[in-house]
């Protein structure tokens, strides 16, 4: 299920719309805010990071805006490759409007903890409650749904669960209680959100399995080994997608040493 078998970026964002829509705005708001600095970014981060005082105050929009927005570039980073990781076989699955219930539910589940939990003067921001929703979700399906995830999935998501959990309460500077409650919030939501859920193909928004073999297609080509390139089609392709998970792994081991 978490393996992917688009062929290029393009194809990726045309069979997960809503993945994809989710991590360009996050890298979009981190070259605004963060990277370029802009004016009106500062403004952005100010009306949108999560602070408990404010959201007392009846700033409640504040319990929604901070999933988009991030510390910095690895936060930025880590969270969209987790989305990109986790995120399409459920938006396939279950589809695009349950996808972003399941998601911004949790995340504003988590919010919601934060606020009731966590000290008046907290200030948090990031998109980690909602993918631990994600995991709270898959949780829920490897226990209530089987037929729905097969075995080796689950163990992934059982695995990386417990990895998070463990950076959750043993590194500073991180949103314990958006984490738990997310992932909270995704396991409630799950009952609602898998309703009708359909199981997961990697092949299920491709024309690839459609295709048919003609006879009249030239079956060698005579200059292959001349247009022959040291990096393989998929890598080729996928340049993006490799970088951003590179980034992301360099961060995360950045945060041990």
């Amino acid at each position: 299920m978490f393996i992917r078998y688009e062929r290029s970026i393009k194809e990726f964002i045309v069979n997960y719309p809503i993945v994809s829509t989710l991590v360009i705005i996050h890298l979009v708001l981190w070259i605004i805010i963060d990277f370029l600095s802009l004016p009106f970014g500062a403004l952005i981060e100010a009306w949108g990071v999560g602070s408990n005082l404010l959201v007392a105050e009846g700033q409640y929009w504040r319990l929604i805006t901070p999933i988009f927005l991030h510390g910095d570039l690895m936060h930025a980073l880590f969270n969209s490759f987790s989305l990109v990781l986790f995120g399409p076989a459920l938006e396939q699955m279950v589809g695009k409007s349950k996808f972003l219930f399941g998601y911004f539910g949790a995340g504003i589940i988590g919010n919601i903890g934060t606020f009731i939990f966590g000290p008046e003067n907290y200030w948090h921001l990031g998109a980690s409650g909602a993918i631990f929703g994600l995991f709270g979700i898959y949780v829920f399906m490897a226990m209530n749904r089987k037929h729905l995830i097969d075995q080796s999935s689950a163990q992934m998501i059982r695995v990386i669960l417990i990895f998070g959990l463990i950076m959750t309460f043993f590194r500073s500077g991180i949103n314990v209680y958006g984490h738990l409650f997310g992932f909270i919030g995704g396991f409630l939501l799950a009952p609602l959100v898998l309703k009708n859920a359909r199981i997961y193909s990697p092949w299920g928004n491709s024309n690839r399995h459609n295709y048919h073999y003609d006879a009249k297609e030239v079956q060698f080509n005579p200059n292959r080994w001349r247009r022959k390139r040291w990096l393989p089609e998929n890598i080729r392709k996928n340049w993006l997608l490799i970088i951003i998970g590179i980034l992301a792994a360099i961060g995360l081991l950045s945060r041990f040493f």
